[in-house]
């Protein structure tokens, strides 16, 4: 097997990550996937526009990050401190219109890396995050965390290639469990190899849920790609963002669903949310800019 190129880091390098399919039951209805997958599934690929990026610039100054080089920006903390949303954007009145909706809604963004990465940061991190609220869910979860790697075994891949990663992934949801607090749960996550172990496993389960469910799934895949070849090549990856498909995957895998406001070419610079699966309630909420997920909070 050849070695996959993400694999970049030393520790990482040593390992062999096996191409074979990942078992765990998917919850939600066929249809609302269909539906949702139907949309305009590349909207991280349009054009910007002036309302969103008047919209974009203010977010970042809110958050305290500029504008840089791909190599500057990767260097910030995998997940920032929280920042509110109650100040008034100055000067940039179509700013102002994100703002006034997104506000009617929520009250704190928390910044993560842009390095491509940023969903599954986003997602890890403000789940384990609500768990420290939420008892049974946790219990719900750490089981289904715990089983994921002897599926993942059950399926081919090969012990030593992921059990460091999930060793890692039950490590911060037993913090979760013994009561840590957020700001030491931050720190856990802000440590580099911690939380790119993290993003590795959240990609594998990701790559494994879309393998296994293959005949639905390729009818969403562009370019001729298999979904094992798309998998490769914009999955598994690390730095290779995600879309819609790969949301629907890991909420379908985690059963953990998710609610993303879109701050896109909406109308009357409002955003625009959708939950994945549809029908479902929302544990995570994030913000997306097209390329970029933050987390938002109630």
């Amino acid at each position: 097997m050849m070695k996959p190129s993400w694999l970049s880091r030393t520790e990482f390098s040593k390992r062999l990550l096996c191409r074979t399919l990942w078992s765990r039951s998917g919850w939600s209805c066929r249809s609302c996937t269909r539906s949702m997958l139907r949309m305009t599934t590349s909207i991280n690929r349009r054009s910007s526009c002036g309302m969103w990026d008047a919209a974009s610039a203010w977010f970042d100054e809110q958050c305290h990050v500029r504008s840089q080089d791909s190599n500057q920006r990767n260097t910030g903390p995998p997940a920032a401190e929280c920042a509110n949303l109650t100040a008034q954007p100055r000067g940039q009145p179509q700013a102002k219109d994100f703002f006034k909706d997104l506000h009617k809604k929520y009250s704190y963004i928390r910044k993560t890396r842009p390095d491509g990465n940023c969903f599954y940061r986003a997602f890890g991190f403000s789940h384990l995050e609500a768990l420290l609220d939420d008892s049974k869910e946790l219990q719900r979860f750490k089981a289904v965390s715990a089983k994921s790697k002897e599926d993942l075994v059950s399926q081919g891949f090969t012990e030593f290639t992921i059990e460091d990663f999930h060793n890692t992934f039950m490590d911060l949801i037993e913090q979760v469990e013994k009561r840590t607090s957020v700001a030491d749960l931050l720190a856990s996550f802000n440590d580099q190899s911690t939380s790119d172990y993290l993003v590795v496993y959240l990609r594998l389960l990701t790559s494994g849920h879309l393998q296994r469910e293959s005949t639905f799934f390729e009818h969403f895949i562009e370019g001729g790609r298999t979904v094992k070849e798309f998998c490769q090549q914009e999955v598994e990856p690390m730095c290779k963002e995600s879309d819609h498909i790969h949301i629907i995957a890991l909420a379908q895998a985690l059963s953990v669903s998710i609610q993303v406001e879109y701050m896109d070419r909406g109308e009357g610079g409002t955003t625009n949310p959708h939950i994945f699966p549809e029908g479902s309630e929302p544990k995570v909420y994030l913000l997306y800019r097209p390329g970029h997920y933050d987390i938002l909070y109630k």
